[in-house]
């Protein structure tokens, strides 16, 4: 990415980017599939668990249409736009309908603490909602709930069998099965795969177990 002045854009186009990278996608309902992703700089949130604390800060300001040259440059028809927390920069919106009006099938990563109603609706949005021992379950936006589709995914990011049976229960008293799909996600090197399999099998939720695929493949390389 070469390096632009914030003053060099049009206010209504231009993003602080983290990274752009190709890889296959770790997580939720598109997990193994070629991806591009666009890492957005800056996040309000200070989960215990986050793996992208590079993020939070620097990057270079990009506008949309460098963006998706950028993006053209790979391979692939999925897009997943993340951060740190995308939705922090008010531009994300334009950038994610630009996406989807390039044909670009996309999905948002987002923490749930930042409203979502003016998300594109042929975005798939991954909602994050932080359990306890994240250390931001103040910041959840229970507002979101009722925006979302059976095209989008509920993510809890589970560290303990506190955040386990908080998130059950949140699961049983939100009736969220019949808002979307339900992701349980091990936080890395916290609780076991086998731990969370075996809970929710105990119990029987209507939920996937996903793993962090790249994680498994990549360890902590950065760029993937």
């Amino acid at each position: 990415m070469s390096k632009i002045s914030k003053t060099d854009l049009p206010a209504d186009q231009r993003l602080k980017i983290s990274e752009i990278f190709f890889s296959l996608q770790g997580e939720a309902r598109q997990a193994g599939l070629p991806t591009v992703f666009v890492r957005l700089t800056g996040c309000p949130l200070r989960c215990t668990y986050c793996d992208t604390e590079y993020a939070f800060f620097g990057g270079e300001w990009m506008s949309f249409d460098s963006l998706l040259e950028e993006v053209g440059k790979h391979p692939a028809r999925h897009v997943c736009v993340t951060g740190g927390e995308p939705l922090a920069q008010k531009n994300c919106i334009g950038l994610l309908r630009r996406l989807c009006d390039a044909g670009y099938e996309v999905s948002l990563e987002t923490g749930g603490a930042h409203d979502v109603s003016n998300v594109d609706p042929r975005v798939s949005k991954v909602v994050d909602i932080k359990t306890p021992v994240s250390g931001e379950v103040e910041g959840n936006r229970w507002e979101n709930l009722p925006l979302l589709t059976s095209h989008d995914q509920i993510k809890f990011v589970i560290c303990s069998r506190e955040d386990y049976e908080w998130a059950r229960d949140q699961l049983a008293q939100r009736k969220l099965e019949k808002v979307c799909e339900i992701l349980f996600s091990p936080a890395w090197g916290t609780v076991s795969f086998k731990e969370l399999a075996e809970w929710i099998l105990e119990d029987g939720l209507q939920v996937r177990m996903q793993v962090q695929l790249h994680k498994l493949i990549w360890g902590d390389e950065p760029g993937h």
